[in-house]
């Protein structure tokens, strides 16, 4: 009888050590079920590295248009856009070359040149809720501007690359910082994945040559690549371009020049036969 209680209170003894033990690894990490400090979260860390650097610049409610403008939108002579038009604190009168289609409550415009159900806004249609928000928008355009100026470079090394010109460069995700104008005279590649960032702040203005490409490679997006520029920005005839554009004055596109993105500037956006897409 004695002997039985003993064997029993060894083999409570035991199963408590050993429950004592699986906690102890779990709290460390060691358990079965505990993926912490694993291959398969230092693989994550890694590929999200970059995006920890370079996070998205949010765009409020500016992101509902491909192109958002405070003094006028023109187009001539005929572009297309696939999107939305705003135009505040300017009126109808400012929205110059769409062929504006009035709708029966004087809340927006369609036009032949925007793809439905893309639709045009200005600060003087009195119907639905367009004049707050587009105020709303305006205000929401000059945070993501103030947002993306105040960004800190990566390194060294997306500082002032090229002193300015960007000449056969393929440049990875990151904060880039100009402190000059900025020239693209070659095609620029952008080369990361679906979810990297790219920034690049530009003191100065930005220039784009003709027939040049912005092109994108190992699955990097559009929706992703945000320039934010001090100065005007005049991309060439029959160039394609790529990314948000925050433009603190004026944005112009020469002949049959085309972006995938979106155009938001504080003075105007000049098209001429421009295509102009949402990512």
């Amino acid at each position: 009888m004695c002997n039985n209680f003993k064997n029993k209170l060894w083999v409570l003894a035991l199963i408590l050590s050993v429950s004592s033990l699986a906690v102890s690894l779990t709290g460390c990490g060691g358990g079965s079920t505990s993926t912490s400090g694993s291959a398969a979260d230092s693989d994550a860390a890694t590929r999200g590295a970059v995006s920890l650097e370079a996070s998205a610049v949010p765009l409020g409610t500016a992101a509902h248009y491909a192109i958002l403008a405070k003094t006028g939108v023109v187009s001539a002579p005929i572009s297309v856009v696939t999107g939305n038009i705003g135009l505040s604190p300017a009126a109808r009168g400012y929205l110059t070359g769409w062929s504006l289609i009035l709708e029966p409550t004087d809340t927006y415009f369609t036009s032949a040149q925007v793809a439905a159900p893309g639709k045009l806004y200005a600060a003087d249609n009195v119907g639905g809720t367009t004049t707050p928000d587009l105020n709303t928008a305006v205000l929401n355009m000059g945070t993501a501007y103030t947002d993306a100026a105040g960004r800190t470079a990566t390194s060294a090394a997306t500082t002032n690359v090229g002193a300015g010109t960007l000449t056969s460069l393929t440049l990875a995700p990151g904060v880039y910082e100009w402190g000059t104008s900025v020239i693209i005279p070659t095609n620029l590649t952008l080369n990361g994945s679906s979810t990297d960032v790219w920034i690049f702040k530009i003191a100065g203005t930005l220039d784009m040559a003709a027939a040049k490409s912005v092109v994108l490679s190992g699955g990097a997006q559009a929706k992703n690549i945000f320039w934010q520029v001090a100065g005007a920005v005049n991309i060439g005839a029959n160039s394609h371009f790529a990314g948000i554009i925050l433009g603190q004055t004026a944005i112009t596109f020469g002949n049959k020049a085309s972006i995938n993105g979106r155009l938001l500037a504080q003075t105007a956006v000049v098209l001429d036969a421009t295509t102009v897409t949402v990512p």
